[in-house]
């Protein structure tokens, strides 16, 4: 079996922070960590572009720098903007990869962790595609399950949050829809991963 292959059979995080089964679409929008800096934090997003369009793939555009901004009026307030995330995994369950793991992705912006600053610093960011008005897929759930399953075999992750968690009265997502006990059922992550959430 080749290299290839047996990277599709067994997915896991390689030494440069690559997912080996994810679709690879490098973003300009990234820097190093500061040093001494790991990934300890899972941070959930949502994301679609327009809002509640999921037939476009603006998302890509977007943190690659090629989203054409007069393609629809939503997009003129994106412009100058340079943001990017980890992981998207799209409606259908497709994983995205824009962004190695070992690097520091722009995706939670002004945001505190437990009382720890700049969470883009020790975080990795999964966008979901969807909104805050509309449930998540379940192939969308089952890849995120997976991913984090993955990603915590890698890295020192202890938590998992919701962009709402540490950027809260800023930001609203991953939303009402996602279904937080089902993330922390399915991944079999313990209680402590889940500082947000209670009554599990």
């Amino acid at each position: 079996m080749n290299a290839h292959a047996a990277s599709k059979r067994d997915p896991h995080i390689d030494a440069q922070g690559w997912l080996t089964d994810a679709t690879r679409l490098p973003s300009p929008n990234f820097e190093a960590r500061p040093d001494g800096a790991v990934p300890t934090l899972i941070v959930v997003h949502n994301i679609s572009l327009p809002p509640d369009d999921f037939t476009t793939d603006a998302i890509a555009e977007f943190f690659l720098n090629t989203l054409d901004h007069d393609a629809h009026p939503y997009f003129d307030q994106l412009r100058g903007m340079r943001v990017s995330a980890h992981f998207v995994i799209r409606r259908d369950g497709e994983i995205r990869q824009f962004v190695s793991c070992d690097e520091r992705a722009w995706h939670a912006g002004v945001s505190s962790f437990c009382g720890r600053e700049r969470c883009n610093d020790f975080s990795i960011g999964i966008e979901l595609e969807g909104s805050d008005r509309l449930p998540f897929e379940d192939a969308q759930y089952a890849a995120l399950t997976r991913l984090a399953r993955i990603i915590v075999k890698r890295y020192p992750i202890d938590a998992v949050a919701g962009h709402s968690d540490i950027a809260p009265g800023r930001k609203t997502d991953p939303g009402p829809h996602f279904d937080w006990q089902r993330l922390r059922h399915d991944s079999a992550l313990p209680p402590s991963f889940f500082p947000f959430l209670s009554n599990i």
